[in-house]
């Protein structure tokens, strides 16, 4: 399980997110289908902002060893920030 928490000076928040999650979250987000009408989707947008950006074509096999090869690392910490102003930001297996 991946741990998220966020810490400022308003709130904290504490994310688990499960493995099994995420994996279905890849295998939506990276829907070939999805990925080719995100650019459709938000064309408009970069129109307006004047950004030049396409969505790389990511198959989700490529992503599910990393997420295999994640679980066995629990306990490592991947993101510990912390900025000037207290916000406190850390990702953890």
């Amino acid at each position: 399980m991946i741990h998220v928490k966020v810490k400022t000076k308003e709130a904290r928040f504490n994310i688990p997110i499960p493995y099994a999650l995420l994996n279905v979250v890849i295998s939506v987000v990276f829907l070939k289908f999805i990925q080719k009408h995100a650019d459709k989707w938000t064309k408009e947008h970069f129109k307006r902002k004047e950004l030049n950006f396409t969505f790389p074509l990511i198959d989700k096999s490529m992503l599910k060893p990393i997420v295999k090869e994640l679980k066995k690392h629990k306990g490592l910490v991947l993101v510990d920030v912390k900025a000037t102003d207290g916000t406190e930001v850390r990702v953890k297996l």
